[in-house]
């Protein structure tokens, strides 16, 4: 059965385009005319979904070749998007960019497997009528890719917007459909990898308000909704369970400004394996709660570096843990917290001290895209020999490590050591890669189902 899935791809001839701004705004902008808005990201990122969550009040979903392949793409984008009346995906690089030459994993063949329009966001700054052969460009490299619409970006005034609009009209098919002033606070501002997580700052959520504004002030909705609108029918989404079985576990979840990368699918998948996750802030709570394990995902630790130091109790609490045996997976950032100290920018801050080895933070990443892993056996709860895909982006590395068991030999990647991932230590897995529940469907199960296991239970869980 075909259902109606209103639908558009916002993408750019090359990153720093304004994409994500102007996918936030566009969310935001018909949240605002009371649109339900289902937002995607394509690729593994973090940090985009959680703006574009914040903008459409929607739970944003990643869409992602490499890890999810084509089908369970399909199955996520139809899944998230029942209910919406728009959906929007943020593309990721320049609209042909991808790890394949052939463009299998682009944007612009994320497009066509959605049957999605694209509209193209063109930073226009310094440019006039070499927009035309820019955009005609993309118009003609893969004809069925259907560039439907175009956003001028930067726009340096009315005369500027003219010149561009004239250009495209003579060469172009693509109609314009918004035109955005070159103004800075519309710009938010970025870090390491990409966009300030909006969770750690308080002043950032504004910023969004002030997009949509002149989202909704510089771009004709009505038009970017009748191209959304023109998609073909999408076969309906399978009807998946809701229901959750009751929990057995209490898996204690990281949940602050210092740690904020967790995908949806993780989360729902570990509730799907029996478990109920309890947050807790590791700069304000002296305590842990009462759980059986815990989950500490990856973020910027390094931001937060004395706030985490001053919370003695908490890291003193996790370190005897560790130590009693409470299974723990740390990602990334976690890996970081758990570390015995991080350096950065001159400063050295201790941390928690259940592994043994220290941080060191670099100006250029050290670990930067897709990985594959293969399970070494070494993990109590991970059987050897399984291939995981998934991804890693860290600015830091490990020293003082010494010898060391690992859960994972890489196959692509840089890892800890450009050959391993997953140091072990007593009950503990910290990784630098990010899994998600699409790259490896078994880990949540395997990972609940070694809690069972163990029988850990801190004495004063209720």
């Amino acid at each position: 059965m075909k259902e109606a899935r209103p639908r558009i791809v916002i993408s750019a001839p090359h990153r720093s385009s304004g994409k994500s701004t102007l996918s936030l705004g566009l969310c935001a902008a018909f949240r605002k005319r009371a649109t339900v808005v289902q937002p995607f990201k394509k690729g593994p990122d973090f940090i985009d979904p959680m703006w574009l969550t914040a903008a459409a009040g929607r739970e944003c979903r990643n869409l992602d070749f490499f890890i999810m392949g084509g089908e369970k793409i399909l199955e996520t984008f139809g899944t998230a998007s029942r209910g919406a009346e728009l959906s929007v995906v943020e593309g990721n690089m320049g609209l042909y960019d991808g790890l394949d030459l052939g463009g299998a994993d682009s944007t612009a063949a994320l497009a066509r497997l959605l049957g999605a329009p694209v509209l193209l966001v063109v930073n226009a700054r310094r440019m006039t009528r070499g927009i035309a052969p820019l955009v005609l460009g993309h118009e003609t490299f893969e004809p069925d890719t259907k560039i439907a619409g175009v956003i001028l970006n930067r726009v340096r005034g009315a005369r500027h917007e003219k010149k561009l609009r004239e250009a495209l009209s003579r060469y172009c098919t693509a109609e314009v459909v918004g035109a955005i002033p070159d103004d800075q606070a519309l710009f938010i501002e970025e870090r390491h990898l990409g966009l300030t997580p909006v969770r750690e700052d308080k002043r950032l959520p504004p910023v969004i308000e002030k997009i949509a504004e002149a989202v909704g002030r510089y771009v004709d909705l009505d038009r970017v909704l009748a191209m959304a609108r023109a998609g073909a029918p999408m076969d309906q989404a399978p009807e998946f369970s809701t229901e959750l079985p009751p929990p057995d576990v209490r898996i204690g979840l990281a949940s602050d400004p210092a740690f904020t990368f967790y995908y949806p699918e993780n989360l729902l998948a570990l509730h799907q394996a029996g478990a109920e996750l309890v947050p807790f802030h590791t700069f304000q709570d002296p305590h842990l709660p009462a759980v059986d394990a815990l989950y500490i995902g990856g973020g910027f630790p390094e931001i937060f570096m004395a706030e985490l130091e001053r919370n003695a109790s908490l890291r003193a609490e996790i370190r005897k843990v560790v130590k009693a045996g409470m299974p723990i997976y740390a990602e990334c950032g976690g890996l970081m917290y758990l570390s015995r100290s991080i350096t950065y920018r001159g400063q050295t801050r201790s941390m928690v001290g259940a592994l043994p080895c220290d941080v060191t933070m670099h100006r250029r990443p050290k670990g930067h895209g897709y990985v594959i892993l293969e399970t070494t056996g070494e993990a109590p709860w991970l059987a050897a020999g399984r291939e995981v895909r998934a991804h890693e982006f860290h600015h830091s590395t490990l020293t003082n490590v010494g010898q060391a068991a690992y859960a994972f030999r890489l196959k692509r990647g840089q890892g800890i050591d450009g050959s391993h991932d997953g140091l072990l230590h007593k009950n503990v897995l910290a990784a630098y890669t990010h899994i998600h529940a699409s790259g490896d469907p078994h880990w949540a199960r395997a990972f609940v189902s070694f809690v069972r296991r163990t029988g850990f239970q801190m004495k004063d869980r209720p």
